[in-house]
């Protein structure tokens, strides 16, 4: 169960966010010239508390949404929402805050590279393989692709975290999607250097040449077919934690809850899928590398 300590931190963080947010918008917004009015109606809650909200369900405390938001945010949690409103009515509010959590975990909550960086990727199911041509919500959007635990039908979540088990970046692709493809690499070694630790998947000849290129070293395994090389005894220590991403999938989908079969659009799956991201930067049991190794402060909520 989550502390109150913890949830007024989590929204005096999100509330300051969203005040500066608004203030940099109002600046850069351009000036109506049409002559006719708008209207800009606020909702009885603000953006602040419904990201809020979204960020809180991930903690592990309930499995269902709906029951969460009825039965403890509408009840337990009345003080600290007094102007909750009905619960069809905050589906329709959670879409308005998703471009904001992006911003935020990009600019706040997301670490920074600290030159040893681990990548892996996970399948994200949106149904039963038996029911992947009868479902209706993602039907032209998810794709059938294999991973290490059979076959999938849904979409692949790319993700980069540091040393520190702070995750740098991610990316949402099909689940066909090879993980050496160029164009998710383009996204992920965006602000990345140094040296990159994956697993044997990520073996390319093309994409350790790209990534060198850029001044960054990509490590992985060799395969039992493969001729032994060289590799320095910091590598191959270094590849031995690699469960920290691993470790980092597994509380996005045994506790955030990642992985349902309970979307009913495509929007509130993306909504979702931000709001586990944000919601794991605030856990306080993320798996280190090094214990004890600090030469620079790599998460942005500190600088915040």
């Amino acid at each position: 169960m989550i502390t109150k300590d913890k949830v007024t931190e989590i929204f005096c963080i999100i509330d300051e966010f969203d005040k500066n947010f608004e203030s940099e918008l109002k600046k850069n917004l351009l000036p109506v010239t049409d002559g006719k009015q708008h209207r800009n109606r606020k909702a009885s809650l603000s953006d602040s508390e419904i990201m809020t909200i979204l960020l809180l369900f991930h903690f592990g405390t309930y499995r269902n949404f709906k029951h969460y938001y009825i039965y403890y945010i509408r009840e337990h949690m009345k003080r600290d929402f007094p102007n909750a409103v009905s619960y069809n009515r905050f589906i329709e509010l959670e879409q308005r805050v998703f471009f904001k959590l992006v911003f935020f975990l990009k600019l706040f909550a997301f670490g920074r590279c600290t030159g040893i960086s681990f990548a892996d990727s996970t399948m994200i199911p949106v149904c039963h393989n038996l029911r992947r041509y009868a479902n209706k919500v993602f039907k032209g959007v998810a794709t059938d692709g294999k991973g290490t635990m059979g076959w999938c039908h849904g979409f692949k979540l790319h993700l980069l975290c540091n040393d520190r088990g702070e995750i740098i970046t991610f990316c949402l692709t099909g689940a066909n999607v090879d993980d050496r493809n160029p164009k998710v690499w383009k996204v992920l070694a965006k602000d990345l250097y140094g040296k990159v630790f994956a697993d044997r998947g990520y073996i390319s000849p093309k994409l350790f040449d790209s990534l060198f290129d850029d001044g960054i070293q990509l490590v992985h395994g060799i395969k039992t077919n493969m001729k032994n090389r060289l590799m320095s005894f910091y590598d191959k220590m270094m590849l031995r934690k690699r469960y920290i991403i691993e470790t980092i999938n597994d509380l996005l989908k045994n506790k955030a809850q990642l992985v349902h079969s309970r979307h009913r659009s495509i929007t509130n799956f993306l909504v979702n899928l931000v709001a586990v991201l944000g919601a794991y930067c605030f856990f306080e049991n993320k798996p280190n590398a090094l214990q004890g190794y600090y030469i620079e402060d790599s998460k942005q909520l500190a600088l915040f």
